[in-house]
């Protein structure tokens, strides 16, 4: 909406609004004023309150946050911001996970991952920061304000790394990631067992377009890690020949089944399509000065 939109459907003045953005944190709304914000948030539909949550600044998360488990499986999630895309962050202990299809023991040092896929409002900093070129669908090169918290897609394997180091982080590689979606016990998906596209979007869902990366609350992985499945597909650093790299997750244009995370894919570096994109990990040095473990 407009300004002079959004104070009418308030019921306030366009003077009150612009004040408001003026003020920014320090805005005091009457009590009236809150509660119709509130209501118009109740009412919005739930890509609208999905794209809410991910434009949230990640200093209002807790250095500590916690998701709520999901039925009866244990689900939570230790959160931080990178110092260099500011990005929130979930950790990943160090340890031994079940991998691939026939859960193999394999270890895994300590790390964290982006919480969300890059989305095309992280993605339009890269590019304005190092003059990268922008993805090919963007109009006039600048990304639609109603996808900014989409996954940012048509990319290839080589902007992926280019934004990485520029964030000073890297991709994941295929341990690491599959880790982050599948916890160390070996459920299929993020949320367990259950075949349920419902929780991610997927060809089943019925979508048929990329989502907020903030909108399956109830697909998180056990580390609290947001469109490990569906959405779309993600590079990472593991190569499978010269010239060519794994691709996990499955997205929007796929069956759930191909979204399992020890279900690899691979591509070469120079693809790029509208279903897959991409997400970072960090080591702990990466990610100071912020908290570290005692």
């Amino acid at each position: 909406m407009s300004l002079l939109e959004f104070a009418e459907k308030l019921g306030v003045s366009d003077r009150i609004v612009s004040r408001w953005e003026g003020d920014g944190e320090q805005a005091s709304l009457r009590m009236v004023n809150q509660a119709a914000l509130d209501t118009l948030l109740a009412k919005a539909d739930q890509d609208a309150q999905g794209r809410f949550v991910g434009i949230l600044s990640a200093d209002d998360v807790p250095t500590h946050a916690v998701i709520e488990p999901d039925d009866d499986q244990t689900s939570s999630g230790e959160y931080l911001k990178h110092p260099g895309d500011g990005k929130l962050m979930a950790h990943v202990p160090e340890g031994i996970f079940l991998s691939g299809e026939n859960d193999d023991p394999v270890f895994v040092d300590e790390f964290y991952i982006d919480t969300f896929p890059t989305s095309n409002a992280d993605y339009a900093r890269f590019c304005a920061a190092t003059r990268h070129a922008v993805p090919e669908h963007w109009e006039n090169g600048r990304c639609p304000r109603d996808l900014y918290d989409h996954p940012v897609v048509h990319v290839t394997w080589r902007d992926a790394d280019a934004y990485a180091t520029w964030a000073g982080k890297s991709l994941p590689t295929a341990e690491q990631w599959e880790k982050a979606a599948r916890g160390t016990a070996g459920r299929t998906f993020p949320w367990g067992n259950q075949k349920t596209a419902a929780k991610c979007n997927v060809r089943e869902t019925g979508v048929e377009r990329t989502t907020s990366v903030s909108r399956y609350h109830s697909g998180v992985s056990p580390y609290g890690v947001y469109d490990m499945v569906g959405n779309v597909w993600e590079w990472l650093a593991t190569g499978t020949t010269p010239g060519r790299y794994e691709l996990r997750g499955s997205a929007f244009t796929s069956p759930l089944f191909r979204g399992a995370p020890a279900a690899a894919n691979d591509a070469s570096d120079m693809m790029h399509d509208d279903d897959t994109g991409f997400r970072c990990v960090a080591t702990p040095e990466q990610v100071t000065p912020h908290i570290r473990r005692q």
